[in-house]
């Protein structure tokens, strides 16, 4: 995924450290029903390759014939499939490791299925003159398929992947093997999931979007920048260190490392960015014509995302499924963390899909994996399995729990029929039965089981100091855990063990010593041995992560702090603004400070470059009290309430987008007062002295040490 040599000598040396698989995970492994067991067990390898026209090859050049090294060169690589030619070529014979569960190695073969890939095509009479128009998708360019679109006279992108240099990427090879130089008509995100909005920038330039003649606009799902902003945003800090270990960043790419994502082969690790959308689809089944094509959009809301849509084209009889129906099965919450998902809504979005355009659909096609073609599929059987899988969870959870089962022991307490378990697309590659049916419970009940014991329960250091205590010190639980270690008994040691490491304060040490180094390192053997046999590519790739800094500590690599993208910000309304300025303010420091309530009326005029929500000066009360700052929205400069003695700002967007990517917006501010950018009526000093409480957030904070 990532050929920095740096990076790569990293994580061979964490490898070098990796045990084999036990006599255990050998078994567990062996007792994985083999594809011959299942129906039409090879038939998605033969529909993941239909329609391929090209890809890369290693020199980054364009070919006509099957590659499965595809690179695309930046300084340095943001992508590399050539890290995966353990996985080739992707047939039925190439046999799992000892150290892959068989069912997730199936699955990372398919997807190594990498390129340009025709999905369907329309012939009609265009200015007098029979033109055929087609979709296309570029696959294995990064997490997430972009889809291309044929109008009349250009293209629509859906979805351009997660990273700039992916995006562009995939548009140029479009563009070279269909010898194509038709323009980009418009863009739409089918959801608010960064890996479906990140590459933006590499297929389009801000300045050409809009909605006015000649320019591009950019159509989501009602809702989309607010949730977006929301996820990568406001807890997006906290999210990009656990997606580092969901998706296996630092974890080399080999049958003892990361294979597989389930739902896509890895991450791009290029620049995201996000440019708002110029049109919003609010309403369900709404029917909007493109430069020729016909799209009938069907709200999804609260499904996969919450803000997500998916569309009907009925000239191409193709349905896009946005990231509600793939080829395995799915989040109603993500380990990265998340919102838990609405499964009651999933499968009637489903339902309703198959009511609306079963029926005028030959070709069903996602935003990840591989389509569907009515030609060789049931289609329809696959959608209603697909609709059943989230049913069945939400039903048989909700039952559970009525009978007072806790959100642990009905997880594992479910198991699919046979009918939905047999089916590969059903399969949990990305979701699992397990956390997914502990999601529905979360959004039911919440995080309480209604035990008084779990209502305050003490904090993981203060808990675990306790729990290895009273079991007689950490000499006496590792050498227990070890006996247990050798039973195969991988969930309880790396639980217990895990008391071991909490209690220790020095446990964070990256070169520890004595017990806490014998801890760390039983740990991480049991979470290894978990890996191997998981079949969730996310499960497996948290495990082995966990066990890597267990080993190693974190990655030299990692960020120290992660700042937001100019792009995000430039995309954020004031609100979200300001909102993400409150969510950064340190509230206990400026309550040890004693600082004073003061009201700060911000007028912001519009910014002169970039994309904005606003093309007119706004202005925003901010009530400093209480160490909160909440605002208010005026209409005018007259509305601003004058007293308390208020202090007026007056910043252009830009300048004020500036401080929220400064490592030091007190610093920022001062020089943009003296530039003359800002102009500042009343106590300079005090939004000063707020500004210098917004925290920089830690991009690498312990998650496996306290």
């Amino acid at each position: 995924m990532n050929s920095n040599p740096q990076i790569e000598t990293v994580a061979a040396s964490v490898d070098s450290h990796a045990k084999e698989p036990s006599q255990y995970t050998i078994a567990a492994n062996q007792n994985v029903p083999p594809e011959s067991t299942f129906p039409d067990d090879t038939h998605d390898y033969t529909s993941a390759e239909r329609g391929f026209i090209g890809t890369l090859n290693a020199d980054g050049q364009v070919v006509s014939t099957r590659q499965y090294n595809a690179k695309i060169e930046g300084p340095p690589a943001v992508w590399n499939l050539g890290h995966y030619s353990f996985l080739t070529p992707p047939t039925p014979t190439l046999a799992a490791p000892a150290t892959v569960n068989p069912s997730l190695w199936r699955q990372a073969k398919i997807n190594m299925n990498n390129g340009l890939f025709k999905v369907t095509s329309r012939t009609y009479v265009y200015n007098g003159q029979q033109v055929t128009r087609s979709i296309y998708q570029v696959r294995a360019f990064d997490l997430s398929n972009m889809t291309i679109v044929e109008t009349n006279t250009g293209i629509i992108v859906i979805d351009p992947l997660v990273s700039r240099q992916t995006a562009a990427a995939a548009l140029n090879l479009y563009t070279t093997l269909v010898n194509s130089s038709m323009p980009v008509k418009a863009v739409i995100y089918t959801h608010s999931h960064i890996d479906h909005y990140g590459g933006v920038l590499g297929v389009v330039n801000p300045q050409d979007v809009g909605n006015g003649e000649g320019q591009v606009p950019i159509l989501a799902p009602d809702g989309f920048l607010d949730h977006a902003i929301s996820e990568n945003a406001f807890a997006g800090n906290a999210m990009g260190r656990r997606a580092g270990y969901m998706y296996g960043i630092f974890l080399l790419k080999n049958t003892l490392g990361e294979v597989d994502c389930g739902l896509g082969k890895a991450l791009s690790t290029g620049d995201s960015g996000l440019i708002a959308p110029t049109q919003d689809i609010k309403q369900n089944l709404d029917e909007r014509e493109i430069d020729g094509v016909k799209i009938v959009f069907q709200l999804a809301q609260d499904t996969e995302a919450p803000s997500e849509m998916l569309f009907h084209f009925p000239q191409f009889k193709a349905l896009c499924a946005a990231e509600d129906m793939t080829h395995n099965l799915h989040n109603v919450y993500s380990i990265r963390g998340s919102q838990v998902r609405d499964a009651m809504a999933w499968w009637k979005v489903i339902n309703d899909a198959i009511q609306l355009f079963a029926n005028d659909t030959d070709v069903i096609f996602a935003q990840h994996h591989w389509p569907i073609w009515r030609d060789d599929s049931d289609i329809v059987g696959y959608l209603k399995k697909q609709r059943d899988l989230y049913k069945y969870l939400l039903d048989q959870s909700l039952r559970m729990l009525n009978h007072g089962h806790t959100m642990i022991e009905l997880a594992e307490r479910m198991i699919l029929p046979e009918s939905l378990a047999s089916k590969w697309y059903n399969r949990g590659y990305y979701g699992t039965v397990n956390h997914d049916t502990k999601a529905i419970y979360q959004r039911y009940l919440g995080w309480y089981d209604a035990n008084p014991a779990h209502l305050h329960s003490l904090p993981p250091v203060e808990s675990s100091v306790k729990f290895v205590e009273y079991m007689g010190g950490a000499r006496s639980v590792l050498d227990r855990a070890k006996k247990d270690y050798q039973l195969g008994q991988y969930r309880w040691v790396a639980e217990v063990v895990n008391q071991v490491i909490f209690a220790d304060p020095n446990s964070n040490n990256q070169n520890p010593t004595g017990l806490t180094l014998e801890a760390k390192q039983l740990q991480a053997d049991a979470l290894e041995q978990m890996g191997y046999q998981a079949e969730s590519g996310p499960w497996r790739n948290a495990y082995l992560m966990g066990a890597s800094e267990l080993r190693h500590g974190k990655s030299p690599f990692l960020a120290q702090t992660a700042p937001l993208s100019a792009s995000v910000v430039n995309a954020m309304t004031l609100e979200n603004y300001f909102d993400y300025m409150g969510l950064r303010f340190n509230a206990p420091e400026a309550e040890a400070a004693s600082l004073t309530d003061a009201t700060i009326n911000w007028i912001v005029t519009p910014p002169v470059i970039g994309n904005s929500s606003s093309s007119s000066t706004e202005y925003y009360s901010m009530e400093f009290m209480d160490y909160t700052l909440p605002y208010t929205s005026y209409d005018s400069l007259a509305d601003l309430p004058p007293s308390p003695p208020a202090i007026n700002v007056t910043i252009g967007r830009d300048a004020l987008n500036s401080l929220a990517i400064s490592g030091n917006p007190k610093l920022e501010f001062d020089a943009l007062v003296k530039d003359g950018k800002v102009q500042v009526q009343g106590d300079k000093d005090k939004v000063m002295a707020i500004l210098a409480l917004l925290d920089m957030f830690p991009a690498n904070f312990n998650i496996v040490t306290p």
